[in-house]
């Protein structure tokens, strides 16, 4: 329970070092006695890269570690390389490399007398983790929500800016609340929705069917992530009813009134349960005491249209008529965005706070490269890759700073599904685009220990994971292993090997340190376990200090590891560090499936649509 797992992190404080070893915990030490080994505590592949990273406040005494098993035994030994300086809370900090040891098995780090938590190597370490992760997305379902056996904003909505009455009633009931706030985007339900079905299409193998269309136990012949997959699509199809309707958003930061299930929600927008659904008319809407910058409705209708498209292909011989709808729809989303170029920003009544996102032509180059795949012509390919060059490298890479959601979604997705269909210099070109991009980061991270340089921002763990998945993309199109550590360390960052030794997954691994008290009305009110959602991970001090209405409401376990860098809170009363997102969670079951699969099996990225 997570009340048990809150006071059991809290008592460690207390315990004695070596009863925290046993219980494969990191000990949590007064801020001038700092020393600690930070590791994957979802555990390692035998092949793959392994390092933990010592962080000290003094220089350590030794040039060695060793890797021992459960029997105490020394089964490897390794120098602990450079010094690479100050990190965060850190003064002296080592990358502690024991890639060449295969063994199977339990084991610790040790070195200078201190040790690492227990962790596992062997190539089923991340098996389930990506199933698990959706239990988060069911649980997020607006409409009947599996969770809860109950249903939810059944009344949703009444249109605002369309070419109708504002106020006139439209049915869009379904799709993902956004985070723990009850809010549904367009645009981070088409990116999740996109991530759901290219990791089918990638892993198939990966995936099991336990749940039945509607979330609740029960085999339906469908994998559970296109059980998942397809709730977003329905949804997204309710919001882009007619060729020349989209919407971009049902409810507005009302919504922050308060936390509550939802299915308690009460009349916060003047119109009893239904709420607003605010459509993209391609010019500035509300943004607190101000106007949004939107500019167009590409930024969009480019998501719907690879969301949909990327959906008719995996559901052909599922359900033919619903693959063809698909494409129609597709085809019209894709239309509008041709039509009205620019970026539809989200809206807010209250606050400033919005989705400020400021490009669409990435979105408009995967929208042209999913249609491709289905298009016999083969036309789109040209449209796909005029794109791609507006937007070489997603502007966020190697910047230390960026407005929320300014560069969305953060991969550029369209790069490699056009990069497997070109051939020649033109795929050079665009392969070329990755690795700028992710040398921008390589060129900072390289210098400290953590390979970090994903700025602290909020939701830095989405776009730890997204430039994860680019790096591995990276290295699936071109063979190209140079970035492979830099790859590892953010996928072993999400997982505990981060100044703060902690998951940023709700309940995985199990027997790990995890968000146990995150910004959630589940887990607040009710004490309901939010199981796979990844938080929004660390801000920035000079973000954290300067945000409204975040006050904590417990002791801060993790004091002695904040900085003048950054800080995390396990405390939901930081919604800046601690809310669960479900797009972050979307893009974290892509790159869990492809963690599995390249443990497991060593299976590359499939070339042709698996068929059920």
């Amino acid at each position: 329970m997570p009340i048990f797992k809150h006071l059991m992190k809290k008592m460690l404080k207390t315990v004695s070092p070596l009863i925290v070893l046993l219980c494969g915990l990191a000990p949590v030490v007064q801020a001038q006695d700092i020393s600690c080994i930070r590791i994957n505590q979802l555990g390692y592949s035998t092949k793959s890269i392994k390092v933990a990273v010592l962080g000290s406040g003094k220089p350590i005494a030794v040039t060695a570690f060793s890797v021992k098993d459960e029997n105490g035994k020394t089964v490897f030994y390794n120098s602990a390389g450079k010094d690479f300086g100050s990190y965060g809370p850190f003064s002296h900090t080592y990358r502690l490399d024991f890639s060449a040891f295969t063994g199977k098995g339990k084991f610790i780090i040790n070195i200078d007398g201190t040790a690492s938590p227990v962790f596992s190597i062997n190539d089923s370490v991340y098996d389930g983790g990506a199933d698990f992760c959706l239990r988060y997305m069911r649980q997020q379902r607006s409409g009947f929500n599996p969770f809860l056996k109950d249903s939810c904003h059944v009344h949703d909505g009444y249109t605002l800016y369309a070419p109708v009455s504002d106020s006139t009633h439209i049915d869009v009931v379904g799709g993902w609340h956004d985070a723990s706030d009850y809010l549904q985007y367009s645009t981070t339900s088409a990116n999740a929705t996109y991530h759901l079905l290219a990791a089918y299409r990638d892993f198939p193998q990966v995936f099991k069917d336990k749940k039945q269309a509607n979330g609740l136990d029960g085999s339906n012949t469908i994998p559970d992530v296109l059980d998942e997959a397809k709730w977003g699509l329905d949804w997204l199809l309710k919001m882009h009813p007619k060729d020349n309707w989209l919407f971009n958003q049902t409810g507005d930061d009302r919504d922050h009134r308060g936390m509550r299930i939802p299915k308690e929600d009460t009349n916060y927008y003047g119109r009893g349960l239904e709420r607003p659904v605010y459509f993209c008319n391609g010019e500035p809407q509300q943004r607190g005491r101000f106007m949004n910058y939107t500019t167009g409705v590409a930024s969009t209708a480019g998501k719907f249209a690879s969301a949909f498209a990327l959906g008719s292909e995996l559901f052909f011989n599922v359900d033919r008529k619903y693959a063809d709808g698909l494409i129609s729809k597709s085809l019209s989303a894709f239309a509008l965005g041709l039509k009205y170029p620019g970026v539809a920003q989200t809206a807010s009544v209250l606050s400033p706070y919005i989705y400020a996102e400021d490009n669409w032509t990435d979105d408009m180059e995967l929208a042209g490269a999913a249609l491709n795949m289905i298009d016999t012509s083969k036309r789109l390919i040209i449209t796909a890759y005029d794109y791609a060059l507006k937007e070489p490298v997603t502007p966020w890479l190697g910047a230390d700073t960026a407005k929320h959601y300014q560069w969305y979604p953060f991969i550029n997705i369209g790069h490699y599904e056009l990069a497997k269909q070109l051939t020649g210099a033109r795929r050079d070109s665009i392969i070329q685009f990755y690795k700028e991009g992710i040398e921008r980061v390589w060129q900072k991270a390289k210098h400290n220990a953590f390979y970090r340089d994903i700025p602290f921002i909020w939701c830095s763990n989405n776009l730890t994971v997204s430039f994860a998945i680019q790096c591995y993309w990276y290295r699936q199109l071109t063979g190209d292993k140079t970035y492979q550590p830099l790859e590892q360390a953010c996928f072993d960052w999400i997982f505990g090997c981060n100044p703060w030794g902690t998951s940023m997954v709700y309940g995985l691994p199990s027997w790990g340190d995890t968000p146990t008290d995150p910004h959630s009305a589940f887990t607040h009110l009710k004490n309901y376990p939010i199981d796979g959602g990844l938080v929004d991970g660390p801000v920035y001090s000079s973000i954290y200090r300067n945000l409204i209405g975040i006050q904590l409401y417990n002791e801060d376990e993790y004091a002695p590891y904040q900085s003048e860098l950054a800080v995390y809170h396990d405390d939901y009363g930081d919604y800046s560090t601690n809310e669960p997102t479900m797009d972050g969670t979307a893009s974290l079951i892509y790159l869990l499936a492809a963690k599995q699969s390249e443990a497991r099996n060593g299976i590359p990225l499939k070339d042709a649509i698996p068929r059920l």
